[in-house]
């Protein structure tokens, strides 16, 4: 049986201009994939449900927690394990292996990873906000937020879900509609179209449709 969905974990490397076949240029990121190993495989039989678990990269067995080392313990100390659900997985088996050859050219992917952090943020930057009028008396309130409450709103109280300054990024981001534009097997790499989450380094997640 040969898998419908594929998955894979790989490492941002950096972007680059890809010009294409049309003679246009589009803007594409590097992704290091390396080899992924298959560290555990749940059926609905067993687990209730269907899915395949991978393991990406290397760290030292230090930082490891006794649970995750037992769990992985015959197939190497892992830097990142992540889970799909697949339909049926069947299809895999416990330590096999990914590379970039899963892919060909084409192939419309979603890419998930861990936003960049941009710490504390006002409103202006974390929402958008237009902030104050520059003029008529207002001196120092360009990016302040305004009024968040008043009788004639919420019966003078702070409304739940109140747009406020407040942590920025950092948060779980998924882009759609992404294309596999170039492939690497020697080097196992793949290019893929667009901007994909997170900074340079960080670990991705990278399904097919």
């Amino acid at each position: 049986m040969v898998p419908v969905m594929k998955f894979i974990l790989g490492r941002k490397e950096n972007m680059v201009t890809f010009m294409g076949n049309d003679g246009l240029s589009t803007a594409a990121t590097l992704i290091v994939l390396g080899t992924t190993v298959v560290t555990q495989v749940k059926d609905k039989s067993t687990q209730g449900y269907d899915a395949v678990q991978i393991g990406f990269g290397t760290r030292p067995v230090k930082n490891i927690s006794k649970a995750v080392q037992g769990h992985s313990k015959d197939l190497g100390s892992f830097a990142a394990i992540r889970e799909f659900r697949v339909d049926d997985s069947s299809a895999w088996k416990k330590g096999d292996k990914l590379d970039a050859s899963l892919f060909v050219i084409g192939d419309e992917v979603t890419i998930t990873g861990i936003s960049k952090g941009k710490g504390f943020q006002g409103v202006v930057k974390r929402h958008g906000f237009h902030g104050g009028p520059r003029s008529h008396g207002q001196k120092h309130s360009e990016r302040e937020a305004g009024s968040i409450g008043g009788g004639g709103r919420a019966g003078g109280r702070v409304a739940k879900g109140m747009r406020m300054a407040g942590r920025m990024g950092s948060d779980r981001v998924s882009v759609k509609g992404l294309r596999v534009l170039g492939i690497d097997t020697q080097n196992g790499k793949i290019l893929v179209s667009g901007c994909v989450p997170g900074i340079k380094g960080a670990i991705l997640e990278i399904k097919t449709v």
